[in-house]
């Protein structure tokens, strides 16, 4: 999430040296950056979206590698990632506009309308794993804990919310086998603000 984001695979430019190669990783959309960088900025060292003490550990996920675990309990509602150091936003066309954007497409999350922003460094939010049963609830690039959540818990999110209308991921869910398509902005906002209602009731 970059913001997440996340969203998230395939790294070349940006590994981590002590980390493998994530092309061999089924991936998450929070993990997935670009190679070559053409982006316009750098990146900003340092920075962390993540609130609650946590650790990367292996996703209880089938096939997803990495995930994002929290290493104290949180209640319901308790903001879980927040965004920082988002340098600019971009819109679905002028990402598409890029000469490398088969590359940057997967590693964009939508922020909110038609802005979504790119990540080409390497933020642990980028372990945030997919679920059509999270238990983090994505709105305006802000997490929330979708219920009370014990120690341990990994951190997943909902990526239609991520992703642009009608664009499917390369890969499906791993507990329903169902297609992963992103939702209208007016769909997603409507429902993303009704579950936090809902969350803060």
């Amino acid at each position: 999430m970059t913001g997440a984001g996340s969203r998230l695979r395939r790294i070349a430019a940006a590994q981590r040296p002590s980390e493998p190669r994530l092309d061999s990783w089924v991936p998450s959309r929070l993990n997935r950056l670009p190679s070559p960088r053409v982006l316009d900025f750098a990146p900003l060292v340092g920075a962390t979206m993540i609130l609650p003490r946590y650790h990367i550990g292996a996703s209880a996920i089938p096939g997803a590698g990495k995930g994002v675990f929290i290493d104290d309990p949180v209640p319901r509602g308790t903001v879980l990632i927040a965004p920082d150091a988002i340098p600019r936003t971009w819109s679905f066309e002028e990402v598409n506009a890029l000469p490398n954007a088969s590359e940057l497409l997967p590693a964009t999350v939508r922020w909110f309308e038609n802005r979504y922003t790119i990540s080409d460094d390497w933020p642990d939010e980028c372990f945030v794993n997919h679920s059509f049963v999270p238990t983090g609830l994505w709105h305006l690039g802000f997490i929330f804990a979708s219920a009370p959540l014990p120690a341990g818990t990994e951190i997943t999110v909902d990526y239609r919310h991520l992703l642009a209308p009608g664009q499917e991921e390369d890969f499906r869910d791993a507990q329903s086998g169902k297609r992963i398509v992103g939702y209208n902005w007016n769909e997603s906002l409507r429902m993303s603000s009704q579950a936090l209602l809902e969350l803060l009731a």
